[in-house]
């Protein structure tokens, strides 16, 4: 499992400027983190992890499988996407399909580069999407309410938990607030997710700014950070300049040039990691001489289930799991040293597994 992360913004942010680097630069990296091209605005990345490449290195692994990103780039956004401007309907629908929102905003100033709205003010552009999707989510509560009416009446338990959530939802968004703010009892995550409003996605502030700015940020990018943070959402500085010139190296020549402009990694990187810690998710290993590979769970997630995210049949015979912490495989030098170490542990299906944790599923047929 890996994730889908969709890329928005308003027109002359660099949100395209930032996707073709991406793009580009997962291709470059094709031997550690293979790329492809699924449709023209899809793009597929693997997720850096350092973790992986040292496993592979002490098991001798022929081959280095990362763990996979989908990135979206999701276009047609203007005010009134709502109410079907721009590309509208296509663009809301295209958000219904990610995991989390990869946010772009325009944190530069650049004479020759046009803002749609004739100013910099990130925070008013992400105030005019949230608005667009708190407004399509209102209007998508009210047509399923008039819908559900019949079934509510007749007493259907879907239909009234369904009802309860939604007028739950309708509450926050009348009150401006988007519907992630509503707290759910785990007993209705199901049906809250199949509700799939826009505004219960996660979302990634982007912050795109000058080259020079890229390491520092400035004062537009401070404002996104203090928005971000009282909204429990997060933030990232990238210079999606500096990304595409990144894009262009060698992998020797972009790590010289990240290092003369104070930079210890790409911004793409740091976006992935972000995205990854937004949603909660963590990282398991296989490893032997075949291959090293990375898997990716949500946090809390037990034996059984990670198992069932190779195959689905490991995880309805499964018996049991050996497990490696990763610091120890690492210290020790491999699965056979660390076995012989008592560092190997047999768990069971109530396992919650870690991050970092090297495993081999036992399961039967």
């Amino acid at each position: 499992m890996g994730f889908k992360m969709g890329i928005v913004g308003l027109p002359n942010v660099g949100k395209s400027t930032l996707f073709n680097a991406l793009t580009k630069t997962a291709a470059a990296q094709a031997a550690n983190f293979p790329f492809c091209t699924i449709e023209p605005n899809v793009g597929e990345v693997g997720v850096p992890d350092a973790r992986l490449d040292k496993l592979a290195a002490i098991a001798k692994s022929a081959n280095i499988i990362p763990t996979r990103m989908t990135f979206v780039d999701i276009a047609g956004l203007v005010k009134g996407a709502s109410q079907g401007e721009g590309l509208g309907n296509q663009f809301l629908a295209n958000i219904r399909e990610v995991d989390a929102i990869a946010h772009v905003l325009r944190c530069f100033e650049d004479g020759d580069v046009t803002h749609v709205d004739g100013r910099v003010d990130p925070v008013a552009d992400a105030q005019t999407i949230e608005t667009e999707l708190m407004l399509s989510d209102m209007e998508s509560i009210e047509k399923r309410l008039q819908n559900i009416v019949r079934k509510v009446r007749g007493g259907d338990k879907e239909a009234v938990q369904q009802e309860r959530l939604m007028r739950a939802a309708m509450a926050a968004l009348e009150d401006g607030k988007p519907a992630r703010v509503v707290e759910v009892d785990e007993d209705d995550l199901k049906a809250w997710k199949m509700l799939q409003l826009l505004t219960t996605k996660p979302v990634l502030y982007v912050c795109n700014v000058g080259e020079d700015e890229s390491a520092t940020g400035n004062d537009h990018s401070a404002k996104v950070a203090e928005m971000a943070a009282a909204e429990g959402n997060a933030h990232v500085i990238i210079s999606a300049q500096i990304e595409e010139e990144i894009s262009q190296l060698e992998p020797d020549e972009a790590d010289m040039f990240l290092s003369e402009m104070g930079l210890d990694e790409a911004g793409l990187d740091r976006l992935i990691r972000a995205g990854y810690e937004l949603l909660h998710l963590q990282t398991y290993f296989t490893v032997g001489p075949k291959e090293a590979r990375a898997w990716t769970i949500k946090e809390g997630t037990l034996a059984p289930q990670a198992a069932g995210v190779i195959h689905g049949d490991f995880e309805k015979g499964f018996i049991r799991a050996e497990t490696i912490a990763y610091a120890d495989f690492v210290e020790l030098g491999g699965e056979a040293p660390a076995k012989e170490a008592g560092k190997m542990r047999a768990e069971g299906k109530a396992y919650e597994v870690k991050d970092g944790d090297v495993l081999h599923f036992l399961f039967n047929n």
